[in-house]
């Protein structure tokens, strides 16, 4: 960061008068803080790290009072750095604003592979912290888990059902797709019965995997309660409103079964519960009948919840919700994005699979792709229907697809992230290597700090841009260019 970037983000913190995500004030004008740990923690657990600010008190409305000793300060926080493990390894920036000196540390977000990051003061368990907001919240027991399970690539739909056996799985079902993987891969079928069921994740040593069960489990939930979907339509915008009559839902149901049957009943259930109208073709008159929402999104949204959402032991007692409002249908599905798979790169980048076992048995029971073109076609549809992009949500525990009814306004800005076809508007502008300042102008930015953070950084991850000087990201020479050019 440099001095004037310094300058412009306090600035804007002065004028918000918050902090965020990304962003922690510190007031150090009598002191180094003396407990740092839990945001140093939080920031390097997340991807695009954060940036810690000193010399801006939060409870004088966030003014400038200056730092005490810049020197000192850089030394205290970096022994601080010094007591996580990883170390951390800030980047300080000092600068001047309304007579008062302040400071920035910026942390770097780790690879997932080494995280959490922890103070080892107090231990794994209790110094590992992620950010929410602007708050440093201690880590779960599960948010632990998934960082343990990506490094050491554990899936937790090939672990056994130690109560399960042969008998709860459909013979005929089971039957049909192994006697197809052995057409498809006629070596395959040389081997012996007991080998293939193993090599297809069907079993482990003798025990039927949650895979198989999930996929060919004649009722799963005797084995997992909590393994289906949930669905509720609710009579307004948000859970606990009513209707006339006093209801709280206008239709509630228990979708239980494999994740074939979960995909179809789960679907029929938003089906009924959609609106139609009936659409007529301006150029040949022509009356068709048009769904609320389109159908085909819907089915992905749903089918993608079943296949990737997180089966540990930390979310098996929590079922998948479909929630259907007035103005918008919510498909919540338990964990986290899996890996290092960002909101941003969905539908542009190759994911990593949390479930692969079970994905491959999916594909063929459901018809589902699984070549990555599930988001591309939500957003496809969406877009066919008129309607507002989906929006893809990582919240804390829970992966969310939201789709909204009302029809997008002509005049509605556009959210640039979550817009990564080849027409974004950003890149087109970036065809020519354009600086920060003029790509925050050509977004009717006051900031080229927010239009760094909110649109510019998320195109990089997502490598739709690209900057002329790579080995230097923070030159003040630094233009960026979409790799259409």
């Amino acid at each position: 960061m440099l001095p004037e970037d310094l300058v412009e983000l306090a600035n804007t913190i002065m004028q918000k008068k918050a902090e965020s995500q990304y962003i922690e004030v510190k007031s150090a004008h009598e002191g180094c803080p003396k407990k740092l740990y839990d945001t140093l923690s939080s920031f390097s657990n997340q991807d695009r790290g954060g940036i810690l600010i000193f010399g801006l008190d939060e409870r004088q409305n966030f003014e400038p009072v200056g730092v005490y000793d810049l020197q000192d300060l850089q030394k205290k926080v970096t022994e601080q750095c010094k007591q996580m493990e990883p170390p951390v390894r800030a980047t300080f920036t000092f600068a001047e604003i309304n007579g008062y000196d302040i400071c920035s540390a910026e942390i770097p977000g780790l690879d997932l592979s080494e995280r959490p990051c922890y103070y080892q003061g107090i231990g794994r368990v209790k110094g590992s912290y992620i950010r929410v907001g602007d708050a440093d919240l201690h880590m779960t027991d599960y948010e632990l888990y998934s960082f343990e399970a990506f490094r050491k690539h554990q899936h937790d739909d090939e672990r056994p059902v130690e109560r399960a056996t042969a008998s709860a799985l459909d013979t005929a079902s089971l039957e049909k797709y192994v006697l197809e993987r052995k057409v498809d891969r006629p070596q395959f079928s040389l081997l012996s019965s007991d080998m293939i069921y193993e090599m297809l994740n069907i079993f482990r040593n003798g025990v039927p995997t949650l895979a198989a069960l999930m996929n060919f489990g004649i009722y799963p939930q005797g084995y997992f309660p909590q393994l289906g979907i949930t669905a509720i339509v609710v009579p307004g915008i948000e859970i606990g409103e009513t209707d006339r009559y006093d209801a709280r839902f206008l239709d509630n149901k228990r979708i239980e079964g494999n994740i074939a049957s979960m995909v179809t009943e789960g679907l029929a259930f938003c089906q009924r519960n959609m609106k139609t109208k009936t659409v007529i073709d301006t150029k040949t008159g022509k009356r068709t009948d048009q769904t609320e929402y389109p159908v085909k999104a819907i089915r992905e949204a749903i089918l993608n919840a079943v296949i990737h959402r997180d089966y540990s032991i930390y979310t098996e007692g929590t079922p998948i919700q479909l929630n259907i409002f007035s103005n918008r249908i919510e498909v919540h599905s338990p964990g986290t994005l899996y890996g290092r798979m960002t909101v941003e790169q969905l539908g542009i980048s190759k994911p990593d699979l949390r479930n692969p076992a079970l994905a491959v048995m999916a594909e063929s029971l459901t018809k589902a792709e699984n070549r990555y073109s599930g988001i591309p076609t939500m957003r496809r549809e969406m877009a066919a229907w008129g309607l507002p992009a989906p929006v893809f949500e990582n919240r804390r525990n829970e992966f969310v697809v939201t789709f909204f009814n009302t029809p997008q306004t002509p005049n509605e800005p556009i959210d640039i992230p979550s817009a990564v076809e080849a027409e974004n508007p950003l890149l087109e502008f970036c065809k020519i290597p354009r600086t920060r300042a003029e790509i925050a102008a050509f977004l009717g930015l006051k900031t080229t700090f927010y239009a760094m953070t909110k649109y510019i950084l998320p195109l990089l991850d997502a490598g739709l841009l690209k900057m002329t000087l790579p080995d230097k990201p923070r030159s003040r020479n630094q233009k960026y260019y979409s790799d259409s050019i």
